[in-house]
């Protein structure tokens, strides 16, 4: 997870046809039978479709023909999953063990690509009973509600805010991660090479300063060029750091095959980090004119996502193995202080993810103020955005300076947004959407579901606890 290019906020959907709404009810209202003849949306559609004697509804044939390709599809899925994430690895599995973060890194990529597969299949049936083209990830949790099982058609603005604040939040905690990182890199090659003994905390009020700068680009636009010299950048690093992942004879004996049980949801919380980009799947598939590649086999989803996961699982495995015990927040972090390639390294991703934080931080401003723009006078938005992005940045600031230790700040993120968002959320949408006769032979896909939302919350409370206490013992060491 780290930067979200090609995202469209759930609420931008001018270009798509209209969703029924009380002013635009939908088309089974029009019917002679009432919606208390209903009970689930497999007797709506039909409904909809066959008495009305009408074709069923093909969203995938209202896409944008000069939409993107599969390939560009697939390029925005890589490039949204390869960075702070992968580079947080090897912590993972100094928390996790060697066999054990093997296993467990392959397990939760399946089940991360898993919530994924049923979110966008979920969108993609939702389009066909709401006959709209495309819909957003909070959108597509409202219009399962809204089309769902009665008792639950009342809550259906309550699923779309709790996403959309759920991605707010996401996005500005990572933001903050950004920044302990950004900071972090040049506090540890400033301080060692000027011979300077700086608190990583100034760093973080200065690295703020560009933030700000980078904070009040509205458009995308002009954060394609920021984009484009981050990827170099990235791709600079991970050449340098494997280089010297693979500069000395690798020791294997010193490393625990299971590390303690103490550490294992930190474990899972920084995978959850790493792997979740649950925001930027809908903008892409949206994106696409050809939607139907996007699930299948192989199709972009699992392409994209086999690549992920095994590139996480080496880099995290032999990450542990090169470095043990003494293994940061992030790899780059372990490269030899003082050295020109190593400090090259720190520096370069620096800049990339400053470069991405303006991608990183659209997505949530966007949410946020198409939800609170109609509270100001159009002559007043400029000044209002500007002081707005302002307000956001420094508070984010101020977080990370609160918790400037790179390692339980990934994973009290992971644990806390990413499980909700990524996996809990995507379970519960489908199991509505579902209810209560298409759930699959003795209801094996309500089972599942339960499985997969129970996995989160213990994920959330164990990975949220564990980081909590991990930060008061930072706080303990300092006194």
């Amino acid at each position: 997870m780290t930067d979200n290019a090609g995202f469209k906020p759930d609420g931008d959907a001018a270009s798509y046809p209209a969703a029924p709404s009380a002013e635009n009810p939908p088309p089974y209202n029009n019917s002679v039978a009432t919606l208390n003849d209903f009970n689930s949306k497999s007797n709506l559609t039909e409904k909809n479709q066959f008495s009305l004697g009408e074709d069923p509804y093909n969203p995938f044939e209202h896409r944008d023909p000069n939409g993107a390709s599969s390939g560009g599809a697939l390029a925005h899925l890589l490039k949204s999953s390869l960075g702070t994430g992968i580079l947080a690895m090897p912590m993972a599995f100094h928390n996790a063990g060697l066999v054990f973060g093997m296993c467990m890194t392959l397990i939760v990529g399946f089940l991360c690509t898993h919530c994924v597969h049923i979110l966008v299949k979920t969108s993609h049936n939702i389009c066909r009973d709401a006959k709209v083209t495309a819909l957003g990830f909070a959108e597509t949790a409202e219009k399962v509600f809204e089309y769902g099982p009665k008792g639950m058609r009342p809550y259906s603005n309550f699923a779309k805010q709790f996403v959309d604040i759920g991605l707010m939040a996401t996005y500005y905690a990572a933001a903050c991660v950004y920044i302990v990182f950004i900071a972090t890199s040049f506090h540890d090659v400033i301080n060692y090479d000027c011979g300077i003994n700086w608190d990583v905390r100034i760093y973080i009020a200065l690295t703020v300063i560009p933030c700000l700068l980078i904070g009040q680009l509205r458009n995308l636009k002009w954060l394609v060029p920021f984009s484009m010299m981050a990827n170099v950048f990235i791709v600079v690093t991970f050449a340098i750091v494997l280089y010297y992942m693979f500069d000395e004879e690798l020791v294997y004996s010193d490393k625990p095959l299971i590390a303690k049980a103490a550490h294992i949801p930190l474990f899972f919380a920084t995978v959850i980090f790493a792997m979740e980009g649950i925001g930027v799947v809908m903008p892409v598939e949206n994106s696409m004119k050809k939607p139907q590649h996007f699930l299948g086999c192989p199709g972009v989803l699992n392409t994209a996502m086999i690549t992920v996961v095994l590139l996480y699982a080496i880099i995290g495995f032999f990450g542990y193995v090169r470095f043990g015990d003494q293994v940061r927040g992030s790899i780059t972090l372990n490269l030899p202080e003082g050295a020109w390639l190593g400090d090259t390294a720190k520096l370069l991703m620096a800049v990339a993810i400053l470069f991405t934080f303006g991608l990183q931080f659209y997505v949530p401003n966007e949410i946020l103020w198409r939800k609170i723009s109609h509270k100001f006078s159009p002559e007043k938005h400029n000044i209002t955005q500007i002081l707005l992005r302002t307000g956001i940045i420094l508070i984010s600031g101020g977080v990370a300076a609160a918790i400037p230790n790179l390692e339980p700040f990934i994973s009290l993120v992971g644990a806390v947004f990413f499980s909700l968002l990524g996996i809990f959320v995507p379970s519960f949408v489908e199991t509505v959407y579902l209810w209560p006769d298409r759930l699959g032979w003795c209801k094996w896909k309500l089972v599942k579901n339960v499985f997969l939302g129970v996995f989160s919350i213990l994920a959330l409370i164990a990975g949220a606890v564990a980081s909590i206490n991990e930060i008061i013992d930072m706080y303990s060491d300092e006194k």
